[in-house]
């Protein structure tokens, strides 16, 4: 996690010619709370450090101020000595003074829609290395006037009502109705990075509509992260997104009703019309499915809310996934919900630990292109007879075993006589160069350069041989 300097004292600086003030939260006055921060005249450059204490802090609010690129406002977490995050939580918190805002029953930390402070568009705001949890029902808070109430079933931990340029890092956000929830507010929601957090623990006994994330806005990435399973009894999907330009990458995630469910921005033809809407991009990420749980499928792409036309009737791009599963019936790897949905699927390793015959491609629907992946003997097109197309575009290995490191440990890196090693192919000419697979996922919550040893593997992990694997770590992650 990252590591800053503790200091107990309120600084000024200069950064590019502006007077931003450092605030920590600690043991030491003036700031004893996160309440004793002027949250109303926040401005860009300001840095807000929450130290960690034995108590969590019972507090929550809203951040509606802007920042610039150069000068984001960032609220960190200060670790205590074991590594401990600070932690913020809901159940029984009192909103900060000082600001007033509507939808208080949605979020622990809300981002944007206050009338104090009023800003239109909050901007350049990041939020990292704490934990942030139990924004649900049954559980209560006293609200900006003073009055106790109980949260939204589809409240969140973090919380964006409009926000352009946000970033969520290194957080553990668990125990809320949705861990995060991002609205597209007509398309001004934009530029959201998710990184490198844990999202698990989330989502409301019995309902299939709270999920680990819920995410819609013009440009998201999600890189980095460990999501768990959801809350015992929730039937939501661990990663549900409606958003024009969404990228998911280099993230482990396991459980859920759906592993990805990557549907149509209903209530935004702002997004439905967007250039970028009608390309998706799912790549390097382990996808994990447990018997029993959820919905055999892995990956939804299309839509689900009735509205044929807008759905997102465009490419998904899935490659160097490895995917998982232990679910002793069935499993299909993608629904396309019609016909003009298309996934290019290569690069991938699907392993089940039931027979070849219990994967399919598809559930009926849909065109898909594959080639370079590698599946059990025996996987099917569909457990129907489809309507949709599977277009074998050959280099496709099977097998009864991949040969990876350990299945017992979980470490899906291809073992030295894996024929997972340097089967892959170099990634479509489309997606290059934004998109290339060079990174991948560390075990948890982080990435690494992806080792270079000639051809892609197959999966999401680089056999490395003979070249010395020294781990070499993104910045901000371990």
């Amino acid at each position: 996690m990252i590591k800053l300097i503790n200091l107990s004292c309120v600084l000024l600086f200069y950064s590019g010619g502006l007077l931003a003030t450092d605030y920590h939260v600690d043991s030491n006055p003036p700031y004893l709370n996160i309440g004793d921060v002027p949250w109303d005249t926040i401005q860009a450059g300001d840095r807000v450090f929450i130290h960690w204490r034995a108590t969590p802090y019972k507090e929550k609010w809203v951040i509606n101020a802007v920042g610039t690129e150069l000068n984001p406002i960032q609220v960190i977490g200060v670790n205590g000595p074991n590594g401990e995050q600070a932690v913020i939580d809901g159940n029984a918190a009192t909103t900060v003074p000082g600001v007033n805002f509507w939808n208080e029953r949605r979020g622990l930390i809300k981002i944007g829609g206050s009338n104090i402070p009023n800003n239109s568009l909050p901007e350049h705001i990041i939020i990292e290395n704490l934990e942030l949890r139990s924004a649900r029902p049954p559980y209560q808070f006293i609200n900006d006037v003073g009055d106790t109430e109980t949260y939204a079933t589809n409240a969140a931990s973090l919380y964006v009502e409009i926000g352009a340029h946000i970033t969520f890092r290194n957080n553990t956000i668990r125990d809320s109705g949705n861990g995060i929830f991002v609205g597209a507010n007509g398309g001004q929601t934009q530029d959201i990075l998710i990184q490198g957090n844990h999202i698990f623990d989330n989502g409301i006994d019995g309902r299939i509509y709270e999920h680990n994330t819920y995410t819609a806005a013009i440009g998201i990435v999600y890189e980095g992260n460990h999501f768990g399973a959801l809350r015992a009894g929730a039937l939501g999907n661990n990663l549900k997104d409606r958003s024009a330009g969404l990228v998911v990458r280099y993230n482990w995630i396991e459980g859920g009703n759906r592993q990805l469910d990557l549907v149509d921005a209903e209530d935004s033809s702002v997004l439905v019309n967007h250039p970028s809407y009608t390309s998706t991009h799912v790549y390097g990420n382990v996808l994990m499915e447990s018997d029993g749980q959820g919905n055999s499928q892995i990956v939804h792409y299309g839509g689900d809310s009735g509205t044929v036309a807008d759905y997102r009737k465009g490419d998904l791009y899935f490659y160097n996934n490895s995917i998982i599963s232990t679910r002793t019936g069935n499993t299909t790897l993608l629904r396309l919900s019609t016909n003009d949905e298309t996934a290019h699927v290569f690069n991938n390793v699907y392993y089940g630990t039931a027979n070849g015959g219990s994967l399919a491609l598809i559930d009926g629907s849909g065109q898909v292109n594959m080639q370079h992946n590698w599946f059990k003997t025996g996987w099917q097109d569909c457990h129907c007879s489809p309507s949709g197309t599977v277009f074998n575009l050959g280099n496709n290995q099977t097998g009864t075993d991949p040969m990876f490191e350990s299945l017992i440990n979980e470490n899906w890196v291809p073992a030295v006589n894996s024929v997972l090693v340097n089967a892959g192919m170099t990634p479509l000419n489309v997606l290059l160069p934004e998109h290339q697979v060079d990174k991948q996922y560390v075990k948890h919550e982080g990435m690494q350069i992806r080792p270079d040893s000639g051809d892609l593997d197959m999966g999401a992990f680089e056999y490395c041989g003979e070249l010395i694997c020294d781990l070499i770590f993104i910045d901000g992650f371990d």
